[in-house]
């Protein structure tokens, strides 16, 4: 199949839809599928790249004001139609709802393309500061959502990563046809293994304490701080990892130095993609006490690694957390109560190889092949049905210009043969 792929975030950023929109391109493209994203640029001009087989077109872009590092594309409607065009995808797949997935939408009913839109956005993404206002944020939030909604009615699909941001959404209005589609992970990748030492030394890890591990991107809507003042409650002799950047960092670095935790607490900073699994195999406990999660990646990768998670209580992560069974809960917010529990499993081995192996048996349903295939049956019946409906219409017209007119078998053509790919001059 042709798909393209519409992204306002892509790596280079760091963060969690970067890292599932490219693995959904690269693992398309490792199928056979041939596969476009259209993202933002990191510079003054579009570009095109050919990367891990995937045909990656950047639009010129400016940074996002409330969203460090989110860029927005300078409405570039005729190169997006140009692309469109040329490349005519089956699927158009779009992962958010600005710019770019804006423009790829209304081009797409021109251009009679199908439309996926998948949503990982809460209104707190977009905005911490309004969503949390105690005068603006409900209204904010209602306006978010009703953008939000309205743009994904607009489309033939919708998904969600998991049943809380799809229900969220229907509370909203939603009126599309939808269902949840994990994000999936790389099973084959984060397992459980052996202890990567040297790494530890590296990363200057001490090897004589329990590692309470957090990989989040340092932003507010995190919590970061809720799992540093826990840090300072804590009776344990535990040491905080906290892996990961962000524009939180310097208000982090400074609550450690106003506690005293200096001893007790490290910044990683950004762990390379080849690191990451032996990463969490050093760590004896992965904690999120996070409040803006449809989907915590890195919680998933932590499970199927084999660690007990203590996490917040808020939105999706206890689809993920079963309370008791391969962690513990807390209220969002309550640094006492997390602190009782990081303890509680830092204090009983057994109880944590015990809630690891529940980690490995809930993860298991969310392995990225299996995710995958959801992805091609989904993009193959939507284009199918499209293709149908579209020839249905021709017939119809054709039928009532000419009332004689009968289709004859020899029109209906082979799908998904199309060759030929865009070069860096039909781009320019």
């Amino acid at each position: 199949m042709r798909i393209m792929i519409v992204t306002d975030q892509y790596p280079p950023m760091v963060g969690g839809v970067p890292v599932v929109t490219h693995a959904l391109s690269t693992e398309l493209a490792n199928r056979g599928h041939q596969v476009w994203v259209a993202a933002p640029s990191y510079g003054a001009r579009g570009s095109h790249r050919i990367e891990q087989k995937v045909h990656v077109y950047r639009f010129s872009s400016f940074e996002w004001p409330t969203y460090e590092d989110l860029r927005i594309a300078l409405l570039p409607f005729l190169p997006m139609r140009k692309l469109l065009k040329r490349a005519d995808p089956d699927i158009i797949h779009i992962h958010s709802p600005v710019v770019l997935g804006n423009i790829a939408q209304i081009l797409a009913g021109g251009l009679r393309k199908p439309v996926i839109a998948t949503n990982h956005y809460l209104p707190i993404n977009m905005s911490r500061t309004l969503s949390k206002d105690s005068l603006l944020g409900q209204s904010f939030n209602t306006v978010s959502y009703s953008y939000l909604v309205h743009f994904c009615n607009r489309c033939e699909y919708v998904t969600a990563p998991t049943l809380t941001a799809l229900n969220l959404l229907y509370e909203h209005g939603l009126r599309a046809p939808a269902q949840a589609i994990s994000n999936g992970i790389d099973l084959k990748k984060f397992t459980p293994g052996e202890r990567d030492e040297k790494l530890r030394q590296r990363l200057h890890l001490p090897q004589d304490h329990p590692i309470v591990l957090s990989v989040n991107r340092l932003s507010q809507e995190k919590r970061l701080d809720v799992l540093i003042d826990a840090a300072a409650k804590m009776e344990s002799n535990a040491h905080i990892a906290l892996a990961s950047t962000g524009p939180a960092e310097a208000d982090l670095r400074a609550q450690v130095e106003s506690l005293n935790l200096r001893d007790r607490v490290s910044f990683l900073g950004y762990i390379a993609d080849t690191d990451l699994a032996a990463l969490y195999r050093l760590a004896d406990v992965f904690a999120i006490p996070s409040e803006a999660d449809l989907q915590s990646l890195t919680t998933m990768e932590a499970m199927a690694c084999g660690l007990p998670v203590v996490a917040a209580n808020a939105y999706a992560l206890p689809e993920l957390v079963h309370h008791e069974i391969n962690g513990f809960l807390f209220s969002p917010g309550d640094s006492d109560e997390m602190a009782r529990y990081l303890d509680f499993l830092v204090g009983n081995e057994a109880l944590r190889r015990h809630m690891g192996a529940a980690s490995l048996e809930i993860i298991a349903r969310h392995d990225r092949s299996r995710v995958m295939i959801q992805w091609e049956e989904l993009y193959r019946r939507l284009s199918n049905e499209f293709q149908e409906a579209r020839e249905r219409r021709q017939r119809q017209r054709m039928q009532r210009k000419f009332p004689g007119y009968k289709p004859s078998e020899k029109q209906h053509r082979p799908r998904f043969v199309r060759t030929g790919e865009l070069t860096l001059d039909q781009w320019e």
